[in-house]
């Protein structure tokens, strides 16, 4: 089993770092945080595992348990959240143009739609060779640090929002280093949580539909990511799964690279901010959207996909109502 990585926080507020295989998990000595570990790596020189090994391993946990009593955070945070970015890119896996095409379909039946242009795009020069550039994907901004949610937490869906649908995908995790360089520490499951209804009046909506909180796994899976990653996505509605669906993702299923989803994430100089973070969305082609689902206050989605060893909760909890008001000085 591959190396999996954990933030914790106890009752008492205290912070740690659990390191998991297959042979149990164990809290990491000397570090605190996923971006305290990785810090430290980039100043030695080495790898979050050589990182791990100079640190030192101090008792076992039972991460199962941790999860339940809501006391493992998302792998990643920022003590400051206006230095933690998150963004996504669509229309990268296999299967993913589908019902965004129909969205955006007119009565112009023969030509394509903007976003089959893009899918299309993405099939042939998605995944150039090595040392050349390919197609830039779509991009869109989620928001900063505030916006992430954690695992067992509730999800809040906007009183202005018209939906609140789940996205089951992968999300990469990085750290900005001194010099500029991005590092990828590696990744997780995610629920990036959109309005579908919102996007599917007018592609060019699709910035509003995106600007919502998104949830990240527990487990960080460190190393290089494997090609296929299949899981499940559900929702409980009450004591019953109200839809379930397989999901597959990993470059295997997907039209883009990851490298090349990053050269075009991080070409652009304000995203190699040093000491900044960064949770970068690979997209979905699973939605409970298109089979016509239509979620609602306290249901429950849960998405779980091996390699990873715990799921991925979030109950939907209605916001707020929206009171703004811009005062002229």
């Amino acid at each position: 089993m591959s190396l999996r990585l954990l933030q914790h926080r106890a009752q008492d507020g205290t912070r740690s770092l659990i390191a998991a295989q297959d042979d149990g998990a164990v809290v990491v000595k000397g570090v605190a945080t996923m971006r305290e570990l990785a810090t430290r790596a980039i100043a030695l020189g080495t790898d979050l595992l050589g990182a791990l090994e100079a640190c030192g391993i101090a008792d076992g946990v039972r991460i199962d348990l941790e999860l339940a009593a809501g006391r493992i955070l998302a792998p990643i945070d920022h003590e400051d959240p206006a230095h933690l970015m998150m963004s996504g890119t669509g229309l990268t896996h296999l299967g993913s143009a589908e019902s965004r095409d129909k969205m955006h379909q007119t009565q112009a039946a023969a030509a394509l739609t903007d976003s089959m242009r893009i899918f299309q795009e993405g099939l042939t020069g998605g995944k150039p060779s090595a040392g050349q550039t390919g197609v830039q994907p779509e991009w869109f901004y989620k928001g900063d640090g505030s916006s992430l949610v954690h695992p067992e937490q509730a999800l809040i869906l906007p009183s202005y929002a018209q939906d609140g649908g789940e996205e089951p995908e992968l999300a990469g995790i990085y750290l900005i280093g001194p010099d500029g360089t991005p590092f990828r520490l590696g990744i997780c499951l995610a629920n990036e949580f959109s309005d579908h209804v919102t996007e599917r009046h007018n592609y060019l909506w699709l910035a509003h539909s995106k600007l919502r909180q998104a949830a990240l796994g527990p487990e960080l899976l460190v190393g290089t990511p494997p090609a296929h990653v299949a899981g499940v996505s559900r929702i409980h509605r009450g004591n019953a799964v109200l839809w379930e669906k397989p999901f597959v993702s990993g470059e295997r299923n997907m039209s883009h690279s990851l490298a090349n989803l990053e050269f075009h994430h991080f070409k652009y100089r304000q995203f190699r901010r040093p000491g900044d973070i960064h949770v970068h969305f690979f997209g979905t082609a699973t939605l409970s959207y298109r089979d016509g689902v239509q979620t609602r206050q306290g249901d429950l989605f849960e998405i779980e996909a091996s390699p990873f060893t715990l799921p991925l909760r979030n109950r939907l909890e209605a916001g707020p109502p929206a009171s703004i008001s811009v005062r002229v000085l």
